[in-house]
């Protein structure tokens, strides 16, 4: 499978350490440099903008998907290389996966983490086989992998989930998991 495009799921907030938009513009220029297109939230706030502006800085093509009722607490970015407005959330998700040919989890809220839910269950549920990389920065998503544990643990779900993403710790993890 050829990797040309990735999916960015991230906060529409900065994070409390700037260390989590220092890393996030790293990994956007990186996927600039390397000629691979980012699709993302469309936002210019927090991480996603952070991500957008460095991956464009950097000569990157940049797909945006905003629903557009989402302007009620943020406003989409009007510098990128594509924009498409959507009636939803789920369409954006939907458009943003079909749109990609890899995920790629960032820091974020709970947003992100209904995106991140969301392609891992397509995925177990055989709708896809698009890596999906877990970016866990300084244990950002510790308690997410727990979680998944405990979901384990407990009997309500099968050990093969865990083949469902891969978790890395560095931005040269996420490349070296997508095989770039």
């Amino acid at each position: 499978m050829s990797i040309n495009s990735i999916c960015v799921f991230c906060g529409a907030r900065d994070g409390n350490d700037p260390k989590y938009v220092r890393e996030a513009k790293l990994f956007a220029t990186m996927l600039a440099e390397k000629k691979m297109q980012l699709v993302y939230g469309g936002g210019d706030c927090g991480i996603m903008g952070a991500v957008a502006n460095a991956s464009l800085e950097a000569g990157g093509q940049v797909f945006g998907v905003f629903p557009k009722f989402l302007n009620q607490y943020e406003s989409e970015h009007k510098k990128l290389s594509r924009m498409i407005i959507v009636d939803d959330m789920h369409t954006r998700k939907w458009t943003m996966f079909e749109n990609s040919d890899a995920i790629v989890i960032l820091p974020g809220g709970f947003g992100t983490l209904d995106e991140a839910f969301e392609v891992i269950t397509w995925k177990q549920l055989n709708t896809h086989q698009k890596p999906i990389i877990i970016f866990n920065q300084d244990g950002y998503w510790d308690k997410f992998i727990a979680l998944t544990e405990s979901i384990i643990g407990h009997g309500f779900a099968g050990e093969s989930v865990r083949k469902l993403y891969t978790v890395v710790d560095s931005v040269e993890g996420i490349f070296e998991a997508l095989g770039k």
